[in-house]
């Protein structure tokens, strides 16, 4: 389906954006220890509620796909995203919290929906959990619901599966306090989301 606006023409542009992967890291079940300081991050990065991001954001439905930069801010449940086209510097803004999300820029009339996953989906054919990602992106696991983590060597989670996507942790912001992802990469047949933060606001105790 050709879409209206792309940051991309195709998903393996997105790809090639967000390349130099790390090497995947030895996975195994939490130990007691791990799921102790996991639980301890939840608690801490859980509580705070205002935050933001900035980075390189890629999605795509399998054939076609999208990729630019990202500004994220969070606000208690309200959020609003500044997307940036690689090439043309287009840019779009998604907004909104629990009662619904607005897409502006484009060149075209605002689109609202009931919420931003809609709201993507329809201007773009993306199918991006938005909700769950903002807990995902930092590493936590969406409140209320079941999920599985596996750990690295560091400590840290490695990935993370919940509501049927499986998010892959490809690097982190160790040094942080508490630690931070770095490479945050997420999908669910055919779909694919990903995102390289390269700073964080607002959020723990120390900047990378």
């Amino acid at each position: 389906m050709i879409r209206s606006w792309r940051f991309a023409v195709v998903a393996s542009a997105a790809t090639l954006i967000l390349a130099a992967c790390t090497p995947v890291p030895v996975r195994t079940p939490g130990t007691t220890e791990q799921l102790a300081a996991q639980a301890a991050r939840e608690q801490a990065l859980g509580a705070q509620q205002d935050w933001s991001l900035d980075g390189r954001f890629a999605a795509s439905d399998g054939h076609h796909g999208g990729s630019g930069g990202i500004a994220w801010q969070q606000d208690g449940q309200h959020y609003e995203f500044t997307l940036r086209a690689p090439v043309t510097g287009k840019t779009v803004q998604l907004s909104g919290g629990p009662n619904g999300a607005v897409l502006t820029g484009a060149g075209r009339q605002p689109l609202a929906g009931r919420d931003a996953g809609e709201v993507l989906n329809a201007e773009f054919g993306w199918d991006v959990p938005v909700a769950d990602l903002a807990w995902w992106v930092r590493g936590l696991r969406a409140p209320s619901r079941p999920a599985i983590l596996t750990f690295g060597a560091n400590g840290l989670p490695a990935t993370l599966d919940q509501d049927g996507w499986h998010v892959d942790y490809r690097d982190w912001y160790a040094e942080r306090n508490p630690p931070l992802p770095r490479k945050v990469y997420a999908s669910r047949d055919p779909y694919t989301v990903r995102v390289s933060i390269e700073q964080w606001r607002g959020i723990g105790s120390t900047l990378p």
